[in-house]
């Protein structure tokens, strides 16, 4: 007997109730390579999280359970090339900015972390920190309890000041 091949791929967002646009944005909007955060009063966040992919509906979920201000999550819809300009006019908006982080789910030796972090460091005055899984030689753990924990983890110190 052998068991059939199975493919997974991640669909998590197929079907996210958050993860939907209007029809009209087909038709009448744009790529935003750079999307902001404006649920949050920019007055009041000392920390900016960029992150690319689902783990923006994690950030934001945690978020929005501990009412914090003080963290704004920035989705960065287009990685290369890096959209200083953009991304700058996002972080410029918080008068009381004192870090930037960079979150991803994957391994800091995968993902998006190395091709951002020297355009982050380029245009901030602000310390830039990585928050994401430690190097590994394979992207996932293979234990779904220790990838749990490990999401948890990041979501948690992403958001957590």
């Amino acid at each position: 007997y052998r068991k059939p091949l199975v493919i997974m791929t991640p669909k998590s967002l197929l079907r996210h109730p958050q993860a939907v646009s209007p029809l009209r944005d087909f038709s009448e909007g744009w790529f935003c390579p750079v999307l902001g955060d404006d649920e949050v009063d920019a007055g009041q966040v000392e920390r900016a999280v960029l992150c690319s992919g689902k783990v923006y509906f994690e950030l934001l979920e945690h978020r929005r359970q501990l009412g914090s201000d003080k963290v704004a999550i920035l989705r960065v819809e287009q990685l290369y090339p890096f959209r200083e300009d953009l991304v700058s006019d996002e972080l410029d908006r918080f008068g009381k900015l004192r870090e930037i982080v960079w979150c991803q789910e994957e391994p800091m030796n995968m993902g998006a972390w190395t091709a951002m972090m020297p355009g982050l460091q380029e245009l901030s005055k602000h310390p830039v920190r990585y928050v994401g899984r430690a190097p590994a030689a394979a992207p996932a753990t293979g234990s779904p309890h220790l990838h749990d924990r490990e999401q948890a983890d990041l979501v948690r110190r992403a958001v957590e000041i």
